[in-house]
């Protein structure tokens, strides 16, 4: 039987982001997370955290974990503690986000952990506001969702991270893929 680890490798990758990255909230987070399953899914065809994501005003956002944030099932909450603290000046506050253990790498693969460090090494000393751009870059798959098909809220498919001329050799992959995890299931 095959065994997908998406909840531990999402938790220990809010940890490893946690500790690696200066100022990480909630929408510093979600960007990383979001660089790292549409950039990993460019070459492998499949996201590391397998969070779908939505195509909100601010960029994308996991749903799922944007709700899970405000009462974390037993397995994040022993891992990780949300909480808030205020910005500029007490006008705004942050998410804050400590750790209860350290980051855990054995069911990552090589390329996953080097994503990682090359997402945290860029974005270290970033602010949240300076990554929003980024994720509204014109041909970005949220652009695609929110700007050009005018969907807001609406989900950002992995397959828009793919160049057009890449498109069909990596849907056969991913079919190919989601087929042998169904045998194996």
């Amino acid at each position: 039987m095959l065994i997908i680890h998406n909840r531990e490798k999402l938790i220990n990758t809010i940890i490893y982001f946690a500790t690696n990255v200066e100022k990480c909230g909630k929408i510093k987070l979600f960007k990383l997370l979001y660089f790292l399953d549409f950039e990993h899914c460019k070459h492998t065809g499949r996201s590391v955290t397998g969070l779908d994501y939505y195509a909100w005003k601010m960029g994308p956002v996991p749903t799922k974990l944007y709700d899970e944030i405000q009462s974390p099932e037993p397995d994040m909450a022993t891992a990780l503690r949300f909480g808030e603290m205020a910005v500029y000046g007490g006008r705004s506050t942050m998410m804050t986000i400590h750790t209860k253990r350290g980051f855990d790498d054995k069911h990552f693969s090589r390329r996953e952990l080097a994503l990682m460090k090359q997402l945290a090494e860029q974005y270290k000393d970033s602010l949240a506001e300076e990554m929003i751009e980024a994720t509204h870059l014109e041909n970005s798959p949220w652009y695609k969702v929110y700007e050009i098909d005018g969907d807001k809220q609406g989900r950002i498919p992995y397959e828009l991270a793919l160049r057009q001329g890449e498109l069909d050799t990596m849907l056969s992959h991913i079919a190919e893929r989601k087929a042998l995890i169904g045998a194996l299931s």
